[in-house]
């Protein structure tokens, strides 16, 4: 999967002369916490619910609240913005987009294409999309397995599920630090507990874990 296919494509932005004050209200409106911000078409910086907390005053200020909110008023966010952004391209694969986020400790990437803003992936669309490759909101037997990292195991596993009436609706793997093992982690519908860890122990694979979700 690509960034196209996950990202939000209607991105709201502000611009650099947006003061702090506008920028907040419309982060609570829209229920959003980032915020592009472009000048001229092009991005210019981004802003974060948490560039606004840092805004404001500590609580050992002296000022009042009207003070405070005249004083959050004149400010705009090309002073507190970070200019320096780090974007994805939507083309790029999910995976890499995910990894630049971790890496970098970010919570989105703006999407930009040509110089321009098409789009925003955040941490939300990720773990929506982790949810959707577990089939999160399907029903099943949810069960993790440690296979010998070889040619020809997930279709051993598969063949014997098919074979019972058991349909297999997701399924995703990962190395473990033994380079020599691989884990499996498989959401299977149509079949019964029973059924499913007869099929694993018959092909002698590992359960680490099994369960009803």
């Amino acid at each position: 999967m690509i960034v196209k296919d996950v990202m939000k494509k209607n991105v709201i932005s502000v611009e650099p002369e947006t003061t702090v004050t506008e920028a907040k209200e419309l982060m609570n409106k829209n229920n959003i916490s980032k915020l592009p911000v472009i000048k001229g078409g092009k991005l210019a910086g981004i802003i974060t619910k948490n560039d606004l907390l840092q805004a404001g005053p500590s609580l050992a200020t002296t000022l009042d609240m009207y003070e405070i909110s005249y004083l959050l008023s004149k400010l705009n966010v090309k002073k507190i913005m970070t200019a320096e952004v780090v974007t994805a391209s939507p083309d790029d694969v999910v995976e890499e987009a995910a990894r630049v986020m971790v890496e970098k400790q970010i919570g989105c990437l703006p999407v930009v294409k040509n110089g321009v803003v098409v789009g925003i992936i955040t941490e939300n669309d990720l773990f929506r999309l982790f949810t959707d490759m577990f089939s999160g909101t399907e029903k099943g037997i949810r069960a993790t397995l440690v296979f010998d990292d070889k040619p020809g195991q997930m279709a051993r596993v598969s063949e014997k599920i098919a074979a019972e009436g058991g349909n297999i609706i997701s399924a995703v793997t990962s190395v473990l630090p033994a380079k020599s093992k691989r884990l499996l982690t498989l959401k299977v519908a149509d079949i019964d507990m029973p059924k499913l860890e007869k099929i694993f122990a018959d092909l002698q694979i590992q359960v680490e874990d099994i369960r009803n979700i």
